[in-house]
This record gives structure tokens, C-alpha cells and sequence, in this order.
């Protein structure tokens, strides 16, 4: 069957490779499904870090080359997400230091 034609896949679209680097993120931020029964793992930061930068990159390589939409898109993807980091970031931080005083007595 030719993909193109299969309605399942979207279009191979620049917003649609913004969404599925930012879903890639989302679920690394959030710690994912986990597995059938199990918690999820917590967020995996440097993951979620590598998908920022590719962002990022993918920014500044296709600069003036973009609808105004696909800029838009872009930039608040990553301005989002980096917010997003830093307050995950933040938790997980706060979570290690409550363990450890709890771990000294």
C-alpha cells in the first residue's frame, strides 16, 4: 500500500515534524506511559534537553526560510518547552534534596 495514500499518516508537513519533536518531549517531560501496570519513570531531563536543542537547531537552520506560521509555531514550541524544562527541572531538584535530608535523618 502507498503510505502517501494511507490515512493513518499525516502529511510529512514542517508543523507536523515541530508536533512530533514537541510530543517527543511532552512525554519525556512528563515521564512517559511507563509500562502496563507500572508508574511512569519520572521525566528523563536529558531527553527532553536533546529535543529542545534540536529545536532549536532546527530554528536557526531554516531562519528566513519559513511561513510566518511555521515561525510562530516553532518559536512558541520552544518557548514553551524550555518554560516547561525549567520548571520540571526545578521539581526534580527540590524532590533530590527532600530525599537526601531525608536519607541524613
Amino acid at each position: 500500500m502507498n503510505e502517501a495514500n494511507n490515512p493513518l499518516i499525516p502529511p510529512a508537513t514542517f508543523e507536523f515534524l515541530v508536533a512530533s519533536l514537541r510530543f517527543q518531549a511532552d512525554m519525556n517531560l512528563s515521564g512517559g506511559l511507563g509500562q502496563e501496570g507500572e508508574e511512569p519513570e519520572g521525566p528523563n531531563l536529558p531527553l527532553v534537553r536533546h529535543f529542545v536543542d534540536m529545536l532549536a537547531m532546527l530554528l536557526e537552520k531554516t531562519k528566513g526560510n519559513l511561513t510566518l506560521d511555521e515561525q510562530r509555531a516553532l518559536e512558541n514550541t520552544l518557548t514553551e518547552l524550555r518554560f516547561r524544562y525549567i520548571q520540571v527541572f526545578d521539581q526534580e531538584k527540590k524532590k533530590a534534596e527532600k530525599a537526601a535530608e531525608a536519607a541524613q535523618g
